[in-house]
């Protein structure tokens, strides 16, 4: 079977390839045919290149083992990496955003786009589409938060493109030329709109979080199903990565002996690792029935 950090490099591979085409083609035509809509898409594009590059340099530092100064591993570097992405994603559509507002309020004169603009739009909305859908399919394989945020920004690229084209279709149908300033307006808007996506999904992991309930329902429900474990409390989760990590505390018949206690906390971790496959690591606290502490941090049912 395929191992996780292979699928990051073929997928990053696809990504760097496919986008540094489109972007050359993007950025060339654009300039030439005075299409500021298709040479902002082009920029974009550009980003996915660079999205590309950091993604490929991650799935070599994720697959290292944990160490003296890294002992959870190293997974957290795609987290690392996926909100990098949100800040070039941000950095590509202001970028875009100020030089459309400039070209409109300017007084040079503008110049209704060419032909090859319209087409190279075709080209790319059908290349972003293989390229977004090539990502989502390696990020579900992997488990990987950071490829399904690289397949968002490359499906929202298709709406890029096809408001560029849009645009460029009333430029021509109406002859203003600046129909192209105000389509990459809204691309550079759009743009900034994924990114600031991008950063609130991966802001959740990097705090600790979860979506909503998370894991915990199946966590408690898990618990539940072994007999002597009772009360699951200070119940957290992180997320390193693909993988959880998972702490909790349990209260036992406090007349158990220590070795019938590590058997019931032995039964709660394997009940939970089916529940929740994607657990790496649990780690339970055995406290007496009725035991009362203050309680900070954790869940409970």
């Amino acid at each position: 079977m395929e191992n996780r950090a292979s699928i990051l490099r073929r997928a990053s591979l696809i990504a760097l390839l496919g986008n540094g085409l489109l972007a050359a083609a993007k950025l060339s035509i654009g300039a030439l045919s005075g299409s500021m809509a298709v040479l902002g898409d082009g920029i974009d594009s550009s980003a996915d290149v660079v999205i590309a590059l950091v993604t490929l340099l991650t799935a070599r530092i994720v697959d290292k083992p944990g160490d003296r100064e890294h002992p959870y591993g190293h997974a957290r570097a795609e987290t690392l990496a996926t909100t990098l992405l949100a800040f070039i994603v941000f950095f590509a559509g202001s970028q875009l955003l100020v030089s459309s507002v400039t070209a409109m309020l300017g007084r040079e004169t503008a110049e209704l786009p060419s032909l090859p603009a319209l087409l190279v739009t075709l080209i790319s909305i059908a290349g972003k589409l293989a390229l977004a859908l090539s990502q989502f399919h390696f990020g579900k394989k992997a488990n990987s938060s950071m490829l399904v945020a690289s397949g968002k920004n490359m499906r929202s690229d298709v709406l890029v493109s096809l408001s560029v084209l849009v645009g460029l279709a009333f430029t021509y149908l109406f002859k203003l030329p600046i129909l192209d300033r105000a389509a990459a307006f809204l691309v550079a808007l759009w743009i900034i709109r994924v990114a600031a996506g991008i950063f609130r999904d991966v802001n959740t992991e990097l705090m600790d979080g979860t979506s909503g309930e998370g894991p915990y329902g199946e966590i408690f429900t898990a618990v539940s199903t072994v007999r002597g474990a009772g009360n699951p409390h200070r119940t957290r989760v992180r997320k390193l990565g693909s993988l959880l990590m998972v702490d909790l505390d349990i209260e036992v018949d406090p007349a158990l002996s220590v070795a019938k206690a590590h058997a019931i906390a032995a039964e709660v971790e394997l009940a939970i690792k089916r529940a929740l496959p994607e657990v790496y690591d649990i780690v339970i606290h055995i406290e007496p029935s009725g035991n009362a502490e203050d309680e900070r941090f954790g869940l409970r049912p």
